[in-house]
């Protein structure tokens, strides 16, 4: 034999690398196919999520501004229309605290706790 050609050990020994090599960027794809598949287990449970998620809004009455129970009658007196004038110049929600403020009462918990009754059905109340 002459050096350029191969003998049979030579050959397998080549074969039996290869054969390492293969066996390895098989083993590194296997790993790189489970990393994919959770990432994509966890996209597809993030999307049926949000399906859920639409389909339960969508699902969800209608609902305008709450009405009062049938048969309540507004007061006419005029500590509750004072209440209520104190709500309409709030730029945001009030607390039962902040309406005696603004009507100028004592921050007694009596005065705190008649205003709080008295304007729970007030939609700017934040009680």
């Amino acid at each position: 034999m002459t050096g350029g050609e191969l003998t049979l050990g030579a050959v397998l020994v080549r074969l039996e690398e290869r054969e390492r090599e293969i066996a390895a960027q098989a083993e590194q794809t296997r790993e790189q196919i489970a990393q994919l598949t959770a990432m994509l287990d966890e996209l597809d449970r993030a999307v049926e999520e949000v399906r859920i998620t639409r389909k339960t809004l969508l699902e969800l009455p209608e609902s305008g501004p709450p009405t009062p129970p049938a048969g309540s009658e507004l007061p006419d007196k005029a500590a509750y229309q004072e209440i209520l004038a104190v709500f309409a110049e709030a730029r945001g929600p009030l607390r039962a605290r902040g309406v005696c403020e603004a009507m100028d009462l004592d921050l007694a918990p009596n005065n705190i706790n008649n205003v709080r009754t008295s304007s729970s059905a007030w939609p700017g109340a934040a009680f």
